[in-house]
């Protein structure tokens, strides 16, 4: 209980940027207010949190790669592909797959449907 307040108010005060009293007593309140979210359940795998939150790490790097690659070589075609997932997932880890898609630039879920698909916009290089 007391780590997750205390991550609460570490994420405010990065949002915010301000250590003004009135500031850290919002932020307080805000993270007394909101409710406690047990951090795994039964439904998820560790093993499957671990390989998600490993792809975000790698995800990153790929991220600025991208963005370096889009500011010097636009990129001018799109594309909507299907990608498939497997559908016993939990609502966490889904987060976690749409999250890492559309951490990336050249990527963003445009829709999610429970069979265990993901509508994803892509942008590419044009072919030559």
């Amino acid at each position: 209980m007391i780590g997750h307040f205390l991550l609460r108010i570490i994420i405010w005060f990065l949002l915010t940027a301000n250590f003004e009293l009135p500031n850290i007593i919002i932020g307080i309140i805000v993270a007394l207010s909101l409710p406690y979210i047990p951090l795994f359940k039964s439904t998820d795998k560790i093993q499957d949190l671990l390989k998600s939150l490993w792809q975000i790490a790698i995800a990153i790097p790929q991220a600025y790669l991208e963005a370096f690659q889009l500011i010097l070589h636009p990129h001018r075609q799109e594309e909507i592909v299907i990608e498939r997932i497997k559908s016993e997932r939990s609502p966490r880890l889904v987060f976690l797959d749409i999250f890492l898609i559309t951490l990336t630039p050249k990527t963003v879920v445009l829709k999610y449907n429970e069979q265990g698909w993901y509508e994803v916009h892509r942008v590419r290089r044009k072919k030559k």
